[in-house]
């Protein structure tokens, strides 16, 4: 069982939202569509299940082409974070709904009801209708009706976005376990990347129709292909600035200079792009070889045991996240940190030329 797109592309009134793509998911695999708003993410679940037809190219599952096949012909489940239940059937007639299209015994039902409704803390509420319950319940109702179809294709499109931290988080590590246990290819959308890094798996970076790296997620994280993967896989997005190559020199924007050594010191002579993520950005010194960069803070938001700080960096738009609540003046000049092996490399047009050291070691 897999599932195969080649070549597959949309575009709807002349707007292109998918871009030719090609893409291969295993069975029993937890794949995860990374990417801000807008990036394609739903528009490609839809042509995996069969909602939309590709203008372009083919929709392979297990060996079979099923470009034309309706949505109701295929073995799919799909959640999306707007959930949709029955108003009118009881939360138990709502998770068993597939199971009895699909001709299951009532004991077969009755097992699988309740073990979902257990798993989605529903127990107390199978009586009720989904308009009694709060809109995290209505979610995991949803959820349930999911689990219970057995379907070899599981769509997720961003599912946990209206649920409570807690359930949320314990909801992230329980459903992919079941999925994949049951040999189903598990797609889950998400804008934030957090989320993909808590899932594991195989992430899909997407930006603006196009898939730009897919590979095991810690990859991706680590080793992104180009600057604009980076950027997806960080949050806050990644900070650039430039940097020359000169010898075993690097010099950075604003003078600042580091020995080429390790993996920088196979760069060519020239001009290219340094980026690094927001949580390297300290406040003080780590390293005696660490760098340090003179910059104008501009906003600051405490998020309780953290603090985001907005910086101008010479006419560049930086985000430092610091550990701890800081007191810090708005508009005043900032000395900032950065660990060298925390910088990855890349060529002017984005393409990667050097992972972070630290990238790498690990």
């Amino acid at each position: 069982m897999s599932l195969v797109l080649e070549g597959v592309s949309k575009a709807v009134n002349g707007q292109t939202h998918i871009y030719p793509t090609n893409l291969e998911l295993r069975p029993g695999t937890m794949n995860v569509l990374l990417g801000p708003t807008s990036a394609g993410k739903t528009s490609l679940m839809r042509l995996m299940a069969g909602l939309d037809v590709p203008n372009t190219g083919k929709v392979i599952w297990n060996g079979t082409d099923v470009t034309g096949l309706r949505v109701q012909d295929r073995g799919v489940a799909m959640v999306y974070q707007q959930f949709i239940n029955y108003p009118s059937m009881s939360v138990y007639d709502n998770i068993a709904s597939p199971m009895r299209l699909l001709g299951k015994s009532k004991d077969q039902i009755d097992q699988a009801v309740k073990k979902a409704a257990e798993l989605m803390k529903l127990t107390p509420f199978l009586d009720r209708k989904p308009l009694e319950l709060s809109g995290g319940q209505q979610q995991r109702c949803a959820l349930a009706r999911a689990l219970v179809k057995d379907a070899g294709l599981v769509l997720l499109d961003e599912p946990l976005a209206n649920l409570d931290y807690k359930l949320r988080e314990e909801l992230r590590a329980e459903i992919p376990k079941i999925f994949e246990e049951a040999g189903s290819i598990f797609v889950y959308a998400t804008t934030e990347p957090e989320e993909a890094l808590l899932l594991g798996g195989n992430t899909a970076a997407m930006w603006e129709g196009r898939i730009t790296q897919f590979d095991r997620t810690p990859v991706v994280y680590r080793q992104p292909v180009d600057a604009t993967t980076a950027r997806v896989f960080s949050d806050p997005p990644m900070n650039f600035l430039k940097v020359t190559k000169s010898g075993d020199t690097l010099s950075f924007g604003d003078g600042q200079t580091a020995p080429a050594t390790g993996t920088f010191a196979t760069l060519g002579d020239g001009g290219y792009l340094a980026g690094f993520r927001p949580n390297h950005l300290e406040l003080v010194k780590p390293t005696p070889t660490a760098l340090t960069f003179s910059a104008k803070l501009q906003v600051t938001e405490i998020t309780g045991s953290e603090t985001f700080v907005h910086l101008d960096h010479h006419g560049d738009n930086w985000v430092g996240l610091i550990h701890g609540v800081k007191n810090l003046k708005i508009g005043s000049a900032l000395d900032v940190y950065l660990d060298p092996a925390h910088v990855y490399i890349f060529a002017e047009d984005g393409t990667s030329v050097a992972p972070a050291s630290y990238a790498t070691a690990a």
